[in-house]
């Protein structure tokens, strides 16, 4: 194998018969339900990264099917992502990500810096009520509920949330083990098609887990939910701050 074909090759791990293809990603028919809630201001202090700043003290826990995602097939996710802006950019900042696929699992953490980790979220209907469970291993560490279609949701404010940054902390290692990679990238949906958007009444449990600890950000109180399906495209990314830069080094 020839120098040139590697560097011409090379965009994913392994070479010769990569986790994930290139890109674009198409994602049809992607099924969401987000459940906005009140959390302790200082536990967000304590996980959101500079240069980013808190908005107020809400996250959103998010439970989305994906049964048509291009070359990452059909899969399930479940996280969190906090509000933020970034020089007075409204955003969002995904600060926890699980999931039951290997391909997006290593492309999202390669390509654009998900944190992502293997799990085992689920997105049903439970008779009336549309139901999200997050289990990590066989222990469950979320439940979240919602009326079924109850009433409709402002599509317009979904479709703008839709189409807001998101920011991720993307790390990779050194062969040395220290970080060779440590930036702040951002990341947009486009191509949005908006099937319905629900809302209706809602609940979150989340429970401590050692190793998915999506309880450190306690629910105080949960204030709204939204269950809504769309069709989009999942750009690439762009570094708006790396950690690593010389003229960043002092925390600049």
């Amino acid at each position: 194998m020839k120098i040139d074909y590697i560097k011409a090759n090379a965009f994913a791990m392994p070479l010769s018969s990569p986790a994930f293809p290139r890109g674009p990603y198409r994602f049809c028919k992607r099924e969401f339900l987000v459940i906005t809630y009140l959390t302790d201001i200082d536990a967000l202090r304590a996980v959101v990264p500079e240069p980013l700043e808190i908005t107020e003290p809400l996250v959103k826990f998010e439970f989305i099917r994906m049964p048509d995602s291009t070359g990452f097939g059909d899969y399930t996710e479940s996280g969190q992502v906090i509000p933020v802006s970034l020089r007075g950019q409204q955003g969002n900042y995904s600060h926890a990500m699980y999931l039951n696929d290997h391909p997006p699992i290593a492309a999202g953490r390669e390509l654009w810096g998900f944190p992502k980790k293997l799990a085992y979220p689920t997105l049903h209907t439970e008779i009336d009520t549309l139901s999200g469970t997050l289990d990590y291993g066989k222990i469950r560490i979320a439940t979240a509920t919602m009326g079924f279609k109850h009433r409709q949701a402002d599509q317009t404010a979904v479709l703008a949330s839709l189409a807001a940054p998101n920011f991720l902390l993307k790390i990779i290692p050194h062969v040395d083990g220290s970080a060779r990679i440590c930036e702040l990238v951002r990341y947009y949906t486009t191509e949005v098609t908006l099937a319905g958007a629900w809302t209706g009444p809602c609940s979150l449990e989340l429970h401590p887990h050692a190793l998915a600890p999506v309880a450190d950000l306690p629910v105080l109180t949960v204030v709204s939910a939204v269950h809504f399906i769309a069709d989009l495209t999942l750009d690439l990314g762009e570094v708006v701050f790396d950690y690593l830069a010389p003229q960043n080094e002092n925390g600049k």
